[in-house]
């Protein structure tokens, strides 16, 4: 593994192409138990105006891609190679100094936890307009009064008198808004959303979901949305990309892989969701077994050792030979598309729609 050196030069001019564009991309991070393989070999691109959400279970690789995207890792302890361009600016391997004047004004992050996200010493305000008069060169008062716009926006009630406030002061949902208005307060072209609505009840989901969906029909801002809510996902995303041990496994337009996904891994995940109308104590179908350790992930394809249909495989090609996700809509499963049809449609479906309202299985 080697870690690019290309450096990134200033702003480069707007290039034919898609707007984010992740190719071969490798992560390592060097451990006192080994070298950790986050992320092997994972390709995506992302246009203007629209929103690609990640999907995978804890460790999958999701919040470790785009924290490179944004060249957040600490280089001492973390290899990097492959290629990531933004608007046609090669970003792997750029100079820090480089990143710095791209992060929070032309890509942004709103970052999973907003309490540790956010600094206890300075006030909200203060916070969100640090970046505003960094990037812009504008002055105190400006940038206090973009901040207190911005906060307005996101939906804070009183946000000249808010702005004054800490972090511990505001809910677990201001606290997210505030993220989220530091994130846009420099109408960023990219941005990042790490689980945006985690452990927030749904009324304060759904407004910052829709505050999401305006600000990009404003801007025609493109988004990259990491969540485990595959609900979530279906009402915000364009395309979806579902990771599993540091490696896409399927990908396509989301309305096409939440209804006819191709992947058992994606089957899984659709399988193990509580679903409305389903009968009182009916059991979840969880996935069997853990994650593999990214230390030491098993050779072939990577959820061989939890997959329920190795055997209509055979020939052991599953446990031996890593399957490749080919362009465009697509899995990266070794099994036969009639095989994955005729599995998903009399086997797969049935359990998906049990418990819906006047559905029938036969």
């Amino acid at each position: 593994m080697t870690t690019l050196t290309k450096e990134a030069g200033g702003a480069a001019p707007a290039a034919p192409g898609p707007f984010l564009s992740v190719r071969d991309l490798y992560v390592r991070f060097t451990t006192e138990d080994g070298v950790v393989k986050a992320v092997d070999g994972l390709s995506f691109e992302l246009e203007r105006g629209r929103t690609l959400g990640i999907v995978g279970e804890s460790g999958s690789g999701k919040s470790v891609t785009n924290l490179t995207v944004l060249g957040l890792h600490d280089p001492r302890t973390t290899r990097v190679a492959g290629e990531i361009v933004l608007d046609g600016q090669e970003l792997t391997g750029a100079p820090e100094r480089t990143l710095e004047k791209l992060r929070g004004n032309k890509m942004a992050m709103i970052f999973q936890d907003a309490l540790t996200a956010l600094s206890p010493y300075y006030t909200i305000g203060r916070q969100i307009a640090e970046p505003y008069r960094k990037h812009t060169g504008a002055s105190r008062r400006e940038a206090w009064a973009r901040a207190v716009e911005m906060l307005g926006r996101v939906g804070i009630p009183h946000p000249a008198l808010r702005a004054r406030d800490y972090p511990h002061q505001f809910s677990g949902g201001m606290r997210q808004r505030a993220m989220i208005a530091m994130a846009l307060v420099c109408d960023p072209d990219l941005l990042i959303a790490d689980e945006p609505t985690t452990a927030l009840d749904v009324t304060v989901q759904a407004q910052i979901l829709d505050l999401l969906k305006d600000l990009q029909q404003e801007s025609g801002t493109a988004i990259v949305f990491i969540t485990h809510d595959l609900g979530v996902i279906a009402n915000t995303a364009d395309d979806i990309l579902v990771m599993y041990a540091g490696r896409a496994v399927e990908r396509g337009p989301v309305r096409e892989v939440l209804r006819a996904p191709r992947h058992p891994y994606t089957w899984g995940l659709l399988g193990s969701m509580p679903r409305l109308g389903s009968d009182v104590g009916t059991a979840l179908s969880p996935i069997p077994g853990s994650p593999p350790s990214l230390l030491a992930p098993p050779p072939g394809c990577a959820f061989h050792p939890r997959c329920a249909f190795p055997r209509e495989v055979g020939g052991g090609r599953c446990a031996d030979v890593r399957p490749e996700l080919p362009e465009g809509r697509g899995s990266a499963c070794h099994l036969t598309p009639e095989q994955k049809h005729t599995l998903f449609v009399e086997q797969i479906r049935p359990r998906l729609v049990q418990g819906r309202p006047g559905s029938r299985t036969s």
